[in-house]
C-alpha cells in the first residue's frame, strides 16, 4: 500500500487496516516459525506497511 493511498483514508479506516495488518503479520510469523514460508520477504513489507499507517496516522493526529 502507497502512502498517497493511506493518506487519502480516514483515521477510522487506517485503525481497521493497522489491527488487520498486524493480525496477518503474527499469523505469518507463526506459520514461518512452524514451517519457512515461500517468501519470508512478505514478513518484512508487512512489518513496514504498518509502520507506515502508523506513521501517517500520527501525522494526521499532530495536524488536528
Amino acid at each position: 500500500m502507497k502512502a498517497n493511498e493511506v493518506r487519502e483514508m480516514s483515521s477510522k479506516d487506517i485503525l481497521e487496516r493497522i489491527a488487520t495488518e498486524k493480525g496477518e503479520l503474527v499469523k505469518m510469523k507463526i506459520n514461518h516459525t512452524v514451517s519457512p514460508l515461500d517468501n519470508p520477504m512478505l514478513i518484512k513489507k508487512s512489518r513496514r506497511n504498518v509502520a507506515r499507517l502508523l506513521t501517517i496516522l500520527a501525522q494526521k493526529e499532530q495536524n488536528k
